[in-house]
């Protein structure tokens, strides 16, 4: 086994908690940059949280990769003692409690496995498997073992939706009505300047498309804030069916680059989000959310966020014969508010359950109905129809 681990308890107080974590793919663009440096670094460079009890812990990563001197790389630039290339040594190592799984999706089931079978809490990245059945399968194996599970919903943590949940809380809206949301831009297809999407984006047998990508995202958002989804009409389409990898050979792309899709909700509420990588970007922020009730409105993105209440609605006359000149935008106020890095937020609601002992909300059945999602809007893509979704169920 090519594996090197090391003690950190030197820098550590002795009263604090030591979390040993397993983070497995932190060598990708996600793994390494959100998870690991403005994460798990970023706490344990901060002195680590507190538990319920007021009793203080922090984290010990321990990297795993197929490619040893990779991950030795990463760990040499940010001064961590362990890693290794051996993911089953590590899984039977009582000192790591977590395992973090950054993999490749269609790798990811068959390492959450191991570690579920392991006894380890798991939390990871989404889809959690390339198929309903599948990612409902390993939510079952979690339940049955006992592990606690968590899957990345970061959406839900960024400043913009923060905002929005507050308006929900507060009951700005009333009754909401609908919910418009607008996601994506134009990715070069890698011709005549690079793309900046990984080029196995664009090809289904590798686990591409956007609606595998996103609509697991779409579903925490919808369900969190407005309602189960209880059912999806899709329509999926390649724009750009003629693409260039990374080393400038040209391919055919067999994954949807586009996604127009209507969701019913519980309550009424219909949501209508189109996500796009071959559209310009002609809004204030890459992604933003149009929620329409009968009290007020409001306009959010990752960041920033806009309302008008009812009585700052204007009463607009269709006149096509006359230039409107009412500046609309004019009439929207900006929400106050901010927030940290998503993914950090994330991370440390997780620890503090796995320390506390209590219910972590966005678990493994949770990443299972994304799936599920994504696999039912494909399906209405091809059949030209709406399918209904039923409560997704453990047992």
């Amino acid at each position: 086994m090519k594996t090197t681990t090391g003690s950190t308890a030197s820098a550590i107080d002795a009263d604090v908690r030591v979390i040993g974590l397993i983070m497995n793919g932190v060598t990708g663009r996600m793994g390494y940059r959100q998870h690991l440096v403005r994460s798990i670094l970023a706490i344990r460079d901060a002195g680590g949280l507190v538990a319920a009890d007021g009793t203080r812990f922090t984290v010990r990563p321990l990297l795993v990769g197929r490619s040893l001197d990779a991950v030795a790389g990463v760990a040499r630039r940010h001064g961590i003692e362990d890693y290794t290339d051996d993911l089953d040594a590590a899984l039977t190592d009582p000192r790591w409690e977590i395992y973090a799984d950054f993999v490749a999706t269609k790798a990811r089931p068959t390492t959450l496995r191991k570690a579920i079978a392991a006894g380890k809490a798991v939390y990871t990245e989404k889809p959690t498997a390339a198929t309903a059945a599948e990612a409902l399968d390993l939510a079952r194996l979690a339940a049955a073992a006992g592990v606690r599970s968590g899957v990345v919903h970061d959406k839900l943590y960024l400043p913009g939706l923060l905002k929005l949940r507050r308006l929900i809380d507060d009951g700005f809206f009333g009754r909401v009505l609908s919910v418009r949301g607008e996601f994506g831009y134009w990715v070069f297809p890698g011709d005549d300047q690079p793309a900046q999407r990984p080029s196995w984006n664009y090809r289904a047998e590798d686990g591409g498309g956007i609606v595998t990508d996103m609509y697991p995202h779409w579903n925490y958002v919808l369900e969190n804030l407005f309602g189960p989804v209880r059912s999806v009409y899709t329509h999926a389409v390649t724009h750009v069916p003629r693409r260039w990898d990374e080393d400038g050979a040209e391919y055919r792309a067999t994954a949807e680059d586009a996604a127009y899709g209507i969701f019913e909700l519980d309550g009424g509420v219909v949501a209508e989000i189109n996500s796009s990588w071959a559209v310009r970007v002609h809004r204030d922020e890459l992604v933003e959310f149009q929620v329409d009730g009968t009290r007020g409105s409001a306009v959010v993105g990752l960041f920033g966020g806009k309302v008008q209440a009812a009585g700052a609605t204007p009463r607009p006359v269709w006149n096509p014969d006359m230039p409107d000149t009412h500046d609309y935008r004019a009439d929207w106020r900006d929400i106050d508010g901010a927030a940290g890095n998503a993914f950090r937020a994330q991370w440390e609601d997780f620890l503090r359950s796995h320390v506390d002992g209590t219910p972590y909300p966005f678990d493994l059945l949770d990443g299972a109905r994304g799936v599920r999602l994504a696999e039912a809007a494909l399906v209405s893509s091809r059949e030209g129809r709406r399918i209904r979704l039923d409560e997704l169920k453990l047992g």
